[in-house]
């Protein structure tokens, strides 16, 4: 069966840029409610999964923050009109379907990684992204470990060597002064960080034996950052995920939206299902 895991402030957050000024006939925001509810009911759409969980951060894991204390500080303050979205959208999760899964202090990638390592080695990526796609015509794609390896240029096990050397501005991990083009063949080369720092005298470029020798320890630093902390414990058996959507009450939700279109693909889903349409607002 399908286990389909979503990141569920990732793709708050690309709903809410990706759709400007959108709200309903009150003036409340709902341009990332739609992006966001369109784009879980298209990934099922696509992938038919039997099972799904939208896995949220839920703060920062200590051990990242003492290792650097400045890890996400770049990070802008979230939008004020996106913070009584993500609130419904949270509630909405479960009347699409799917389970919110979340642990505190603990990042989605962590539990995602956890719940992939249950059910590998299976496990792909799912993507929209036009460079994913092997055709124009193509709606999605799904990267496995072939299609990572050839878009990160090293296998899946070594993309956290690659980010040790090259950093990830996103999450505010500062790099040596390496593109990532450059640390994978590297990596490649030398067959992992490991091996690249144990024989850094056999590279031919000074400046980038100089740039490897005098961040040692960072790189040793940012490797422990972006290790994916695989240990804990699954907030919710994988069995108890079976997608399930409350229908009367995912329309009465989307009715408070206003979202018409949408509005009516629910309500024609609701009747091929034979449910009742009549639910409870959020």
């Amino acid at each position: 069966m399908k286990l389909l895991l979503v990141d569920g402030h990732y793709y708050v957050y690309r709903s809410f840029f990706a759709i400007p000024n959108l709200s309903n006939s009150r003036g409340e925001p709902t341009n990332a409610i739609f992006g966001f509810t369109k784009t879980l009911r298209l990934m099922v759409k696509h992938l038919q999964p039997v099972l799904g969980a939208v896995v949220w951060d839920e703060g920062l894991p200590q051990k990242r923050v003492e290792l650097q204390p400045a890890y996400k500080e770049t990070r802008k303050e979230m939008p004020k009109p996106m913070i009584p979205q993500l609130e419904f959208i949270q509630k909405l999760t479960p009347l699409l379907g799917f389970r919110n899964i979340s642990c505190p202090d603990t990042e989605a990638d962590d539990l995602m990684g956890c719940y992939a390592i249950a059910v590998s080695p299976c496990v792909k990526v799912y993507t929209t992204a036009k460079a994913d796609l092997t055709s124009p015509k193509d709606a999605f794609a799904l990267l496995g470990e072939e299609q990572v390896t050839a878009k990160w240029e090293v296998s899946p096990r070594l993309i956290g060597d690659v980010l040790a050397l090259s950093g990830d501005s996103v999450d505010n991990i500062p790099g040596i002064g390496l593109g990532r083009k450059t640390a994978a063949a590297l990596i490649r080369e030398f067959g992992g960080l490991e091996g690249l720092l144990n024989n850094i005298d056999k590279i031919k470029s000074a400046r980038t034996r100089e740039k490897l020798e005098n961040a040692r320890e960072q790189i040793l630093q940012n490797r422990k950052m972006v290790e994916l902390d695989c240990q804990l414990d699954l907030p919710a058996p994988i069995d108890d995920l079976r997608i399930q959507p409350d229908y009367p009450a995912l329309i009465a939700a989307l009715e408070r939206c206003e979202f018409k279109s949408l509005l009516q693909e629910v309500r024609d889903e609701a009747a091929r299902a034979d449910v009742g349409t009549q639910g409870v607002l959020l």
